[in-house]
């Protein structure tokens, strides 16, 4: 019976190897030799044919170890050494502030408190109250504003609240993200503020947004290294062509009127903000 299994089995395996190895015809099936016909020498022969048929088939189909990826490369080369207390159950932290350090945290976050108007910390200035004026000339409850979210003006600006909260949403979401990889911005040039007088200063024409405290102009931005952006230089040419006209197109929302170079000769060298309200929305040029 033993002799019949393993002359069973290696047929089969022969059988299988042979197949495997002529794809062009079938192998057809022979007939088997009687069990009684094998010899003890026939069945050694069988099994070690047995032993290295099932080596052969065996090692054909272990599959090949696949060089490393790219990325497992790269992930052991930033991989932190060992011993150096960096890994996924060790992430850094920071260490935490000294008594000094939050005492002078805390000490600038009063004074910017005590310098801040219109009910924002980060609207610096201080309170004028009623400006009055001839006409329809003044401002009420008018502000001084120093710096807006961290960015200077280059003389302090007289206005009223709604304008000092428009001032700080476009700074905020439109200036200094435009001028991040070119700056920081760090100060922006006061053309005029508030003054009592018509638009552009024409005999005749109707009282301008700037005698009501509603409008600022600004002419230029300064950079944290120094380099002073100008409107009148940078809005038609060089890198800060791009700058200049996405930050006047980011004030059309905040600011109820936006005038730029494009608008006319009077506005050529500067920006013109107001919170004016128009019935059919922003007006900008």
């Amino acid at each position: 019976m033993r002799r019949a299994l393993v002359t069973a089995l290696t047929l089969c395996l022969i059988g299988g190897a042979s197949a495997a190895t002529a794809p062009e015809r079938s192998l057809r099936p022979v007939e088997r030799p009687a069990p009684s016909s094998m010899t003890n020498a026939d069945a050694a022969v069988a099994e070690a044919a047995v032993a290295v048929a099932i080596s052969e088939v065996t090692n054909g189909m272990r599959p090949k170890v696949r060089p490393p990826s790219p990325q497992v490369t790269q992930a052991a080369l930033r991989a932190p050494a060992p011993g150096s207390g960096q890994g996924p159950d060790t992430s850094l932290r920071p260490p935490p502030r000294t008594e000094e350090a939050e005492k002078a945290f805390l000490f600038r976050k009063r004074k910017q408190r005590k310098g801040s108007v219109c009910d924002n910390i980060e609207i610096q200035g201080e309170k004028v109250g009623n400006v009055p004026g001839s006409g329809a000339c003044g401002i009420t409850d008018a502000v001084r504003v120093t710096s807006v979210a961290g960015v200077k003006l280059s003389r302090p600006a007289l206005m009223n609240c709604a304008t000092a909260h428009a001032l700080h949403t476009w700074t905020t979401r439109t200036l200094k993200p435009t001028f991040r990889r070119r700056g920081p911005v760090v100060e922006m040039r006061v053309a005029a503020h508030y003054a009592c007088r018509t638009r552009n200063n024409r005999k005749g024409a109707r009282l301008s947004e700037h005698a009501k405290g509603n409008a600022i102009d600004l002419s230029a931005f300064t950079m944290m290294d120094g380099e002073v952006i100008t409107v009148l230089e940078g809005w038609r040419r060089g890198s800060s062509r791009r700058l200049l006209q996405s930050a006047w197109k980011g004030a059309c929302g905040p600011f109820g009127t936006v005038l730029g170079p494009n608008a006319d000769r009077y506005h050529r060298d500067h920006f013109h903000f107001d919170t004016a309200r128009h019935r059919s929305g922003p007006y900008c040029r």
